[in-house]
């Protein structure tokens, strides 16, 4: 029975996750990075230098070997040449014992007995069939090519030697590179013959080859030894730039007091002490700027505090100038509408401050109990209609989701709506504001959506900003005290959630709030989009706060192109569209 093994799931993710750790470990280690550039530079220099090594040593063996080869080649073939011109043979039996002869004279001469006697074609036939011959290395037709027998029977140039690279047959039924020359012999009586010596360079090969693996075993071993040093020295230059890197971590997370140990006076020691001064200098003034802050933080709320009671008396006393202004004269009677109103502005900028300054000290603290968001949205919208009616922006509450009661604290998040309202109400330009609330399994969302001038993306960014306006030039004309959003901000983060928003210029801005549904959750995704989808048109249910009597439109009309019906929904509409 044959027990087949199967790679598990597990075994084949763990094989394709390997060129992504790798990747992560090449960004994230400097001393890998640095030892794979090292051992890679040093391979490439020790390949391309055993290659030109080895080729040089291989052109050089070949060369030597061809040079013996040839003079030893030259020596037999003149030998044979002297004994064949000192013979006065007549016979075919003469001939014949004068080339036993040359042959013993050939083999003398050289080291090879790899011979072969040709007669040059062309002649007349007699004797020269009797008098060729070839050892077994030769006589195949593959080893002495046609093209090697043409030009030692030509002679063109006069040259007495031809040469040529070719395969010999071994004793193991194989073959071994050899070198096969060729000369011309004049021999009395028999004519014109060619003769072949065959030489083996197995041993030259041989050679070749324990240089070239010596030269590559050398070359690994070099590389290797180069990674060990590398590693050694990456080791001990990297250790101390990672002491330093843990160290600024430690910093970046608030631990001043942790530094860099001091050894030596190299330069890693040099770099040691500048950081350690570094930080020792930025705990001074991080401790310096917390105690001024706590300075601050404790002058604003007493400042505050003390205010109360002055301001309380002067509310007291401008109430009652207020309420007999009718019998005031004229520049009298709005002096004390003045005073009423700015004292009013002055309460409420007191109140922020006090927020602003419990939120500073990290006093801040959530009241919280389930609470409809859609019941919070009614409430603030209901308290807002008296502004929004002076300014002509009639306001709509569009309620899909968001009837599920959540943890919150309902002051707070009953203030950032208003303050939504507020901000969306002074820039909304007597255009419709639209509030739309939803929700889902993890977290609940209220957006506001105004179609006024619109800001800027650097302007967005700084919405958030205490006491920022986009146009500083630009009235106030609800008087808000330029806390009210830097506070939404602080209690949006206080519950775990988010305040954000989206804005274009000519097309108005969404001020979107999340939250999670339960109280120690972060909110993840929004059940509301930070774009609304209306966000260069207009919207279903600003459409619908157009009069009944108003004709329809074929095609939606943008907010610029028409004025809009100016008006607040009652509170039974609003229940109808929730409904």
């Amino acid at each position: 029975m044959t027990r087949q093994t199967r790679l598990g799931p597990a075994v084949l993710r763990g094989w394709r996750n390997w060129p992504r750790q790798i990747a992560r470990l090449w960004r994230r280690s400097l001393q890998f990075r640095t030892i794979v550039i090292t051992v890679t530079l040093s391979a490439i220099a020790v390949v391309v230098t055993g290659t030109y090594m080895s080729i040089s040593i291989g052109n050089d063996l070949f060369q030597s070997r061809l040079q013996q080869v040839l003079v030893e080649s030259k020596n037999a073939a003149t030998a044979a040449q002297t004994i064949f011109d000192s013979s006065d043979a007549s016979g075919e039996a003469s001939t014949i014992s004068l080339l036993n002869s040359a042959k013993s004279a050939i083999i003398a001469s050289s080291s090879s007995r790899s011979i072969a006697l040709y007669a040059t074609p062309g002649q007349a036939a007699g004797s020269t069939t009797v008098l060729s011959f070839a050892s077994p290395e030769l006589a195949n037709s593959a080893v002495i090519t046609q093209q090697l027998q043409d030009a030692v029977a030509s002679n063109p140039d006069g040259v007495q030697q031809y040469w040529q690279s070719v395969q010999l047959p071994d004793d193991q039924g194989g073959t071994d590179p050899g070198i096969v020359v060729g000369s011309p012999l004049t021999i009395p009586g028999a004519g014109a013959f060619e003769l072949y010596i065959g030489y083996n360079l197995a041993e030259a090969e041989q050679t070749l080859v324990f240089v070239q693996q010596t030269l590559w075993l050398g070359g690994l071993a070099l590389v290797i030894l180069i990674g060990l040093v590398a590693w050694l020295i990456v080791r001990i230059v990297v250790q101390p730039i990672r002491m330093a890197a843990d160290t600024s971590e430690k910093l970046a997370a608030g631990q001043l007091e942790v530094r860099i140990p001091e050894r030596g006076e190299d330069v890693i020691s040099t770099l040691a002490r500048s950081f350690n001064g570094m930080a020792d200098s930025m705990q001074s003034q991080i401790t310096q700027l917390a105690e001024l802050s706590l300075v601050q933080q404790r002058f604003v709320s007493d400042v505050s505090h003390e205010l109360r009671t002055p301001l309380t008396t002067i509310r007291l006393a401008g109430d009652l100038l207020y309420d007999q202004r009718e019998s005031f004269p004229p520049a009298t009677g709005r002096t004390a509408e003045l005073l009423h109103t700015q004292t009013q502005r002055f309460e409420s900028l007191l109140a922020d401050l006090l927020e602003i300054s419990r939120f500073d000290a990290g006093s801040a603290e959530l009241n919280t109990e389930p609470t409809s968001l859609v019941r919070l949205a009614e409430d603030a919208i209901e308290q807002m209609e008296p502004l929004a009616e002076q300014a002509g922006s009639p306001l709509r509450l569009v309620a899909p989701g968001g009837y599920f009661e959540a943890e919150v604290d309902a002051r707070r998040i009953r203030r950032i709506v208003r303050n939504l309202l507020g901000n969306a109400i002074e820039h909304g330009e007597g255009k419709p504001i639209v509030v739309s609330v939803d929700s889902d399994q993890e977290a609940l969302a209220l957006s506001v959506r105004d179609y006024g001038s619109g800001m800027t993306e650097a302007e967005a960014e700084r919405v958030f900003d205490r006491f920022w306006r986009a146009d500083p030039s630009r009235k106030r004309t609800i008087g808000g005290t330029g806390l009210g959003l830097a506070i939404s901000l602080e209690d949006a983060t206080l519950h775990g959630g988010a305040l954000e928003v989206w804005s274009h210029p000519g097309a108005g801005s969404c001020f979107r709030l999340t939250l999670p549904r339960v109280r120690g959750l972060v909110a993840g995704g929004s059940p509301l989009p930070l774009e609304p989808a209306d966000a260069f048109g207009e919207a279903a249910a600003v459409a619908e706060l157009r009069p009944p009597t108003h004709p329809v439109p074929a095609q939606p009309v943008p907010l610029s192109a028409e004025p809009l019906f100016r008006d607040t929904l009652s509170t039974n509409s609003r229940e109808a569209d929730r409904g």
